[in-house]
């Protein structure tokens, strides 16, 4: 029997909605666009239309996952943020909209290089690369697959000449000086996991999201080194959990950071700590 692209929405709604998942619609809706290969927005023009057998099992296949909380970006392979689109993976941390808190901060003033440490997916290096159009920057992972998930996004926004990225643990790989040093580390403590989402918890990387301790161990490592990384009058930022800003903010004046800030995501809540050499 066949079915309408609105019949086969409507029935993907009602599965996604019986399995808990939050948004239905609007998943049911990304994903037949995707299943049928075309921009989200012209799923109203085919609604009336039969699904191809091809399209229909693409789509039926796609619901199945989503049922069972692998992320819509996962799915589609690629996350917005800043204004672009990136490619994603399981293997790397999703980009999400508070990150983007750190990005205005770091373009509130210029920076000719930068260092982003945990690079991920590579969304913090390539939207800063492509904002500041004469800035070099590093980006450093302990994970060669998000080094190679950052690469691809790299050359994908046309920033691949002005970027290294490098399997690093932390400093370990970084050589020279840099006038902004960024970090979105993993500062999920191990007693949080159980509590995280199911779409996070089970589907994103471990090592991008917690330390497995208490939440702390990355900023521990990133103040201990970041003053022979900085220019002289260079800024480190860094991303942090609601809770951190008061145990963050005390670690950079530790290490002699002066003018340390806290700054506050769309949501009113602490979101990024920042830090200048001099």
């Amino acid at each position: 029997m066949s079915t309408t692209a609105a019949q086969a929405m409507v029935a993907a709604t009602a599965r996604l909605r019986a399995a808990g998942v939050d948004d239905p619609a609007r998943d049911a809706r990304v994903l037949l666009a995707h299943a049928a290969r075309i921009e989200a927005a012209r799923v109203t023009l085919i609604a009336p239309e039969e699904l191809s057998h091809e399209i229909a099992e693409r789509y039926d296949q796609l619901i199945s996952l989503r049922a069972i909380r692998v992320p819509v970006s996962h799915l589609i392979g690629e996350r917005d943020f800043y204004g672009r689109r990136f490619k994603v993976s399981a293997d790397v941390l999703d980009p999400r909209p508070e990150t983007e808190t750190l990005i205005e901060a770091a373009l509130a003033e210029p920076f000719e290089r930068v260092l982003d440490l945990g690079i991920g997916s590579g969304c913090i290096l390539v939207t800063l690369l492509a904002e500041q159009q004469g800035a070099i920057g590093l980006g450093v992972d302990l994970s060669e697959a998000a080094c190679l998930q950052a690469s691809a996004n790299a050359v994908l926004h046309r920033v691949e000449g002005r970027a290294d990225i490098r399997c690093s643990d932390w400093f370990a790989k970084v050589d020279g000086q840099f006038d902004l040093i960024v970090s979105n580390p993993p500062y999920i403590a191990l007693d949080e996991m159980d509590g995280l989402a199911t779409e996070v918890r089970d589907h994103e990387p471990q090592m991008a999201l917690t330390d497995g301790a208490d939440g702390l161990s990355a900023y521990r490592s990133i103040c201990a080194g970041v003053m022979p990384h900085l220019a002289r009058t260079g800024r480190v930022m860094v991303e942090i959990g609601p809770t951190q800003a008061a145990d963050v903010a005390e670690m950079m004046r530790a290490a002699g950071l002066i003018d340390v800030v806290v700054l506050q995501d769309l949501d009113g809540r602490d979101r990024v700590v920042l830090g200048r050499k001099s």
